[in-house]
């Protein structure tokens, strides 16, 4: 079976009723985790997006202090998982602004991290992409949040 395309699924949506609509959502939410939990933001976290990022920061954190740090490897695995994750939830906001302040946030995290992550290649290399990452999404924002969003950048860096 061939999916449809996005324009295709849009024209066949705007000739729906609501309450197909509905039933098409509710449907479409139990196929998948991740579709549930995009429905929940649309619907209960879209419009408090400040309480939504930092619920996920909450979260990020709480899973850092899981990790076990008794050798890199298990480090690195578990900042894949929490990276994965990190990006599942700036995927549904979809805003720039909430996805610098949760990377942010995560790289800090990543950065406090003992042993220093500084000492393996691939840790620091995460830790590298993510900030490249952050700084070309900046450049996307509005000014006056380049520049804040900049200062934080580079006072998390200072601190190396």
């Amino acid at each position: 079976m061939k999916a449809a395309t996005v324009r295709e699924l849009k024209i066949e949506l705007e000739n729906s009723s609501p309450q197909e609509l509905v039933a098409l959502c509710l449907r479409l939410s139990k196929f998948k985790k991740e579709n549930k939990e995009l429905l929940t933001y649309l619907l209960y976290e879209a419009s408090d997006e400040r309480n939504y990022i930092l619920e996920v920061q909450k979260e990020i954190s709480n899973e850092f202090d899981l990790i076990n740090t008794k050798n890199y490897y298990y480090i690195k695995k578990s900042v894949r998982k929490i990276l994965r994750i990190s990006k599942k939830y700036i995927r549904y906001s979809g805003k720039k602004d909430t996805e610098v302040e949760i990377m942010i946030h995560f790289c800090t995290e990543l950065k406090q991290i003992q042993p220093s992550i500084f000492n393996n290649k691939v840790l620091s290399g995460i830790f590298s992409r993510q900030i490249a990452s952050i700084r070309k999404v900046i450049t996307t924002l509005h000014e006056d949040l380049q520049y804040d969003y900049n200062q934080l950048l580079d006072s998390l860096l200072d601190e190396e």
